[in-house]
């Protein structure tokens, strides 16, 4: 197949879009045209693979960012077997795409509100409304497979791609002496919890790895000497930085769009062989108790997190929980088999569409 997978919204180098989607066509032999605000410094070159520079949509950009990826869209989806979009933005353009198209949705845009602290509060109750009408409006044009099955309360009974990570053959057994955190450094993420908790112990590092939310930016500037923020960081090379660590932090906070969510990044410590400590969340709450894959501890509790620490100071204890974790994300919160499930439907949608039609 010859796929256009576009995005004006995430990094061109998402974990899901890049890393893992695109990387599982291109494995499986297909061709990838990838439209995305790549802009300078990055070398995203693989064989198989275009890359067609379009603008990043952010502030008073949006609308710029929308007609190029229109001009794009245009231009390229005519010589694609398929096209898949991952921003609710995007749908706005299906009668743009030419040919079977697929909408990726791996966020809750209605329940995300909640996490969005620019929008007053005020407009909050039309935002959502907003997204529904933007969400039942893009049902209707593309194919939709999801991310979580949480997300078919909102969709239906679609596809569920989960957002798994690949598992590496050896690990780094973990220390005693650093936790780590992957992902967007915010509020609702957590970010006060881990460094209140952070205060509260000795000689033990917090390494976070991820971009940071502008409003979080004057907490990260006073934050302790043992906190260190590394920015964004592609995601492979994160995860190979957080091998050895005593413990991942999931410290969510209980707001809608996570309190059924399947939390990534745990996956991505018990991969690792990385002792979760997660909030209870209670999909999180499930993966980690049922593996035995760390301790879960209550919300807004940094004397919590900071006991948890210290009790995964316990080598054995630590050890176990790492061993547990590698082995159930094994067997079963593997990319190895979600990409499949991923491919049979891309294939399948391709297939299935016998005629579609093409509008400027």
């Amino acid at each position: 197949m010859r796929v256009v997978v576009a995005t004006i919204v995430h990094d061109p180098e998402d974990a899901r879009i890049f890393h893992r989607q695109i990387g599982a066509l291109l494995a499986a032999g297909h061709q990838v045209v990838y439209l995305a605000p790549v802009g300078t410094g990055r070398d995203l070159a693989q064989p198989g693979l275009r890359i067609r520079e379009i603008s990043r949509a952010h502030g008073r950009h949006r609308i710029a960012a929308l007609r190029s990826a229109r001009r794009a869209l245009i231009e390229e989806s005519p010589d694609a077997d398929l096209t898949i979009v991952h921003d609710p933005e995007l749908t706005v353009l299906a009668r743009s795409i030419c040919g079977p198209k697929v909408w990726d949705v791996h966020e809750d845009l209605v329940a995300q509100v909640s996490d969005k602290h620019w929008i007053p509060t005020a407009l909050r109750g039309p935002a959502r409304l907003l997204g529904r009408r933007l969400e039942r409006r893009a049902r209707g044009r593309f194919k939709t497979m999801l991310a979580e099955p949480s997300y078919r309360e909102s969709h239906g009974d679609r596809p569920v791609v989960r957002n798994t990570p690949e598992i590496p053959d050896d690990v780094v057994p973990p220390g005693d002496d650093r936790i780590v955190y992957v992902g967007r450094v915010s509020h609702g993420r957590g970010i006060d919890t881990m460094l209140a908790a952070t205060r509260l112990i000795d000689g033990v590092r917090l390494d976070l790895y991820g971009p940071v939310d502008r409003d979080v930016e004057p907490l990260i500037r006073h934050a302790p000497a043992s906190v260190t923020s590394h920015g964004f960081v592609t995601n492979p090379e994160a995860l190979r930085r957080i091998e050895g660590a005593m413990a991942g932090l999931a410290i969510l906070a209980d707001q809608p769009n996570y309190r059924h969510s399947m939390p990534t990044k745990i996956f991505e410590y018990m991969a690792r062989g990385v002792p979760v400590i997660t909030t209870p969340n209670p999909v999180a709450r499930r993966i980690v108790e049922d593996a035995g894959a760390g301790i879960v501890v209550p919300f807004n509790d940094p004397s919590a997190v900071a006991e948890a620490i210290d009790r995964l100071a316990d080598v054995e204890f630590r050890r176990r929980c790492a061993a547990n974790g590698r082995r159930v994300a094994q067997a079963s919160y593997n990319w190895s088999t979600d990409s499949r499930v991923m491919l049979d439907f891309l294939e399948s949608v391709v297939h299935d569409v016998r005629s579609s039609s093409c509008h400027g």
